[in-house]
């Protein structure tokens, strides 16, 4: 496909994998409904707020390979992208609760969101460095390819139009070339068990992703 032509030989493979559920997330009626501008006010507002609190975890799994990378180039990549984490997603929630008049943002992690971010930290913390990496990548990866593909068919009037072009723009995309090429870096120098767990880790957290999403749609609270 058109979206993985150019992806290094190891991370093509890890794309292949996970090629069914990023079908599966793109025709989840969360992200056609988005496409499209139809999706109800409260379920992206539910999504956003999760995502605000999704973000801050994600960031300090970054943070953490920052710490563990062994090259500069490659501490300095992480660096970037925890920072850009709270200039520029973090600036696009803001937008959207000022517009909606939100002014205490829920602080309390759906359990999909819960599930996700515990498994980011863990594997960031816990398992290989190169895990760690194949776990953050599908954040990149799977969102700049559902920012183009939405970014097709998406109006000028769509309401949802400043996430989109976050997603789909320049600046996200370059700095998902940078996560990729740290997973094949990663990946070029591991042992084949080690790419194996990178694999596992690479898919779970694209499942996650499926969930994550899945669960704003049904603005999901925890039970009992």
């Amino acid at each position: 496909m058109g979206k993985t032509q150019n992806a290094p030989r190891n991370a093509q493979a890890f794309w292949d994998s996970i090629e069914h559920i990023y079908e599966a997330i793109i025709h989840h009626p969360f992200n056609e409904e988005l496409a499209q501008g139809t999706l109800a006010r409260d379920r992206f507002l539910h999504y956003i707020q999760q995502d605000a609190l999704y973000l801050l975890d994600y960031g300090k799994a970054l943070s953490l390979l920052a710490a563990r990378s062994e090259t500069p180039h490659r501490m300095r990549d992480f660096i970037q992208f925890a920072s850009g984490i709270f200039t520029v997603e973090k600036a696009m929630h803001q937008i959207y609760f000022t517009e909606y008049g939100v002014e205490d943002p829920v602080q309390s992690k759906s359990p999909a969101c819960f599930a996700y971010t515990n498994f980011l930290l863990a594997t960031a913390s816990l398992r290989s460095y190169e895990e760690g990496v194949a776990a953050v990548l599908p954040c990149f990866w799977v969102y700049r390819e559902v920012g183009l593909w939405i970014h097709r068919s998406a109006s000028e009037s769509n309401p949802y139009k400043r996430w989109i072009e976050t997603y789909a723009g320049k600046e996200f995309g370059e700095a998902t070339e940078r996560a990729i090429e740290a997973l094949e870096e990663a990946a070029a120098s591991a042992s084949e068990a080690t790419r194996r767990r990178m694999g596992e880790a690479f898919v779970t957290s694209t499942r996650l992703e499926w969930l994550f999403w899945d669960s704003a749609y049904r603005m999901e609270g925890w039970k009992p």
